[in-house]
This record gives structure tokens, C-alpha cells and sequence, in this order.
């Protein structure tokens, strides 16, 4: 791996090496998938990890028009000068608590969901200070059960909202839902969402409403459900190369190459005898005579301590697994009597191109979902963006 010393020549204890020209391809791939509609790069959560700025940026360069996010603090990171987020491309956050910045983001031209009536009180409010309309996108509650208006108080919502927007305080400019088992094919809820929603969004039009966008596909909706695409898909973990969901099949499995490799310089190597205990509570005690690598990482840094045991790590084209508990700064693993030298690499996940574990295969090993994996990467680990031009 490339670029694992900081600019002072050290070498760094770990890194998180992101490939933007394996998000500027997933983008084009998740584009040819969607060939109708436009595109939202969902970039919340510092891009699940990976970074906003630098993959918003590659993801436009790849043809995203919109950009996605939860808070309408990363909303207004990307719309500040030196983002690199080009003018014209439209900002979108989503997830809005009650005295939220609503002034900044309508100055700042971002879109706002609105999913309740305090909600649109307070836009409208915001809008009448700002002296400008605000974009508005109408958020409908299909079935998932989170965010959204029920569709018993759609017509009131919707109502409220051609009212300000006959005043000129704001536009309306989407109606949005969200799946809650896309990535489950064949559940029922799927069919039932889609009806709901294309009820809602009818409902919605009939009355008036003008949307500039329908949306309601995420990433595995985008890959596998072209009957939801409408205008627009907004892919989030699919942009990084990682596959939604093993049932609808691998990353390569569907055309998508995981940007993310997380490695970490050994900062020890040592011969240890046989029964020796490793990491506290000496879960795992030594078979015999052994050498041991100290990978510094640990569930500080977004390691899953319920991983202990079985996170998998590639130390010189061997798997090797987490010998005993994860610590907060530090993980143990047996290198069987091997020993590579101190600074020798060890890869805990990358694309799988040179046999190192994936972050499904960490996901399996903790338990949890490979989105989880990869985003709860701490900041003590420094991230290398590399391929940032527009080459690949």
C-alpha cells in the first residue's frame, strides 16, 4: 500500500487509505443502473467514513448532481468556501430537530426536509427572516416508520405547505420517503412502500404540488429495484463500494469495488512460549510456542471489541485473526512463529484484490453490518485520499 508516512516522513501508526477513482466508477456504475434519473451522493457521517468533501467532490466529477445529508451541519460544510463542492449542485439534509439552523441553509440554498408541522412552521418562519423562499422537500412516512409524515396527516402537511408556497416563502421542491427492507428481496413491505408512496406523491400533485424530484430509492433500491428510481436514487454505501446487503449479492458481485483499506503498522513483534494468556481476561491463551504482532488499533479508534477472537487481519499474505479481547488502543494477533518485522503491514479490510479481508468479513466477525464497520473509523485515523484526479 502507498502513502503510509505523514508529511514529516513518519510512518504512520495507521491509515485509511480512500480510493476516489473506485467512487468516481461505483458512481458510474450506480448510474448505469439508473439510467432516468438523477443521482444523489449521500455523503453523511463524513461519507461513512471515507470523507465528505473529497468523495462529494469525486462523486460529481462522476456525474452525482445532488448530494445527501443527515444533518444540516454537514449540509452547510459542503456549501462553506473550500469544500470544492461546485455551484450548481444541489445540497440536501434531512434529519432537522426543532430550533435548527433553518436561515443559514435557505441562505446557504440548501434543501430541507419537512416531515412534521413544527417543522414547516419553523421554515416558514426562517423563510420570512431570510427574505428569500426556502427549497422545501416534503418527506412522507410509506411504511418505514422513522422520519416522514403519516399518510392520515399528508393532506394537512401538504396543504400548509402550498399555502406558504402561494405567499413565496417557500418552493417545494420533492416529495421523498424511504424503504425499510429494500435490502431484503422480495419482503412485502417493498410492494406496500411503493404503493404508498406513489399514492402520496399523487395525492400530493393533484393538489397542486410542482416537485422537481420524487425519490424514495437508497442503494439497494438503486441496484435492484428499477420500478422505484422515479426521478432520482440516492445511494449511500453503494457509493463506497460496499454492498448493501449480502442477500442481493457481493461487491463485485455487483459491479461495485469497496474504496475504503484500513492498515496499521505492527508495533511489535515477540516470541512467546506455550500457555501464555494474550489481552485481558486471557480469552486466548497460546497452543505453544508462538510469535505475537501488536496491531495498533483498538475499539477507540472503531475497532469492534465484538470482534475479539475473530477480526480477520492480513500480516504478509497470511489471514490472522484478533487474539483475545480488542483493547481501546491495541489488538493482538498470532503470527504462528512467523515474524515480520516491526512496522510490517497488517490490513485489516480493503477491496479484496490482494487476499486481505473485507469489511463484510469484519461485519460477520462482530456481528454487525458492514456499513457500521466502516463508518465507526475513528479520527484518530489519519485518512489518505488518493486518485483524487479525475484519471480513473
Amino acid at each position: 500500500m502507498k502513502e503510509t508516512a505523514d508529511p514529516h516522513g513518519a510512518q504512520l501508526r495507521a491509515r485509511a487509505v480512500i480510493d476516489l477513482a473506485a467512487v468516481r466508477a461505483n458512481v458510474r456504475t450506480l448510474r448505469e443502473r439508473a439510467p432516468s434519473a438523477a443521482l444523489m451522493a449521500v455523503v453523511k457521517a463524513d461519507g461513512y467514513g471515507h470523507g465528505a468533501a473529497e468523495c462529494a467532490r469525486a462523486a460529481v466529477q462522476a456525474g452525482a448532481t445532488w448530494l445527501g445529508t443527515a444533518t444540516p451541519q454537514e449540509a452547510l460544510a459542503l456549501r462553506a468556501p473550500g469544500s470544492g463542492v461546485p455551484d450548481g449542485v444541489r445540497v440536501m439534509c434531512w434529519l432537522w430537530t426543532p430550533g435548527g439552523p433553518w436561515r443559514e441553509a435557505i441562505e446557504a440554498d440548501v434543501d430541507v426536509s419537512v416531515s412534521g408541522f413544527w417543522a414547516l412552521d419553523e421554515v416558514v418562519a426562517a423563510a420570512r427572516a431570510a427574505g428569500r423562499p426556502a427549497r422545501v422537500q416534503l418527506k412522507a412516512d410509506t411504511g418505514l416508520g422513522r422520519g416522514g409524515c403519516q399518510p392520515g396527516d399528508w393532506p394537512e402537511l401538504v396543504a400548509g405547505a402550498l399555502r406558504a408556497e402561494a405567499e413565496g416563502l417557500l418552493k417545494v421542491t420533492g416529495l421523498w420517503s424511504h424503504f425499510a427492507c429494500a435490502d431484503e428481496p422480495g419482503h412485502p413491505s417493498i410492494a406496500a412502500q411503493l404503493l404508498t408512496f406513489r399514492e402520496m406523491v399523487a395525492y400530493a400533485e393533484a393538489q397542486g404540488v410542482e416537485p422537481e424530484v420524487r425519490h424514495i430509492a437508497n442503494s439497494p433500491a438503486t441496484l435492484t429495484l428499477p420500478e422505484s428510481h422515479f426521478d432520482l436514487v440516492r445511494p449511500g454505501i453503494a457509493l463506497y463500494g460496499v454492498s448493501p446487503s449480502p442477500e442481493i449479492g457481493t461487491s463485485t458481485e455487483l459491479g461495485l469495488r469497496p474504496a475504503m483499506t484500513l492498515a496499521a503498522s505492527l508495533a511489535l513483534v515477540k516470541n512467546v512460549p506455550g500457555g501464555h494468556g494474550v489481552s485481558y481476561g486471557h480469552h486466548y491463551v497460546t497452543a505453544g510456542a508462538t510469535t505475537l504482532g501488536l496491531v495498533p488499533l483498538g475499539y477507540a479508534d472503531g475497532i469492534p471489541r465484538h470482534a475479539s477472537g475473530g477480526g480477520p487481519v492480513l500480516v504478509e499474505g497470511k489471514w490472522r485473526t484478533v487474539a483475545g479481547r480488542v483493547a481501546m488502543d491495541q489488538f493482538v494477533v498470532d503470527l504462528g512463529g512467523d515474524e515480520p518485522g516491526p512496522g510490517a503491514e497488517a490490513v485489516l479490510f480493503g477491496p479484496g484484490d490482494r487476499g486481505e479481508p473485507t469489511a463484510e468479513d469484519w461485519a460477520q466477525a462482530s456481528g454487525t453490518i458492514a456499513y457500521e464497520i466502516v463508518t465507526r473509523i475513528g479520527s484518530r485515523v489519519p485518512r489518505v485520499h488518493v486518485n483524487g484526479e479525475q484519471s480513473g
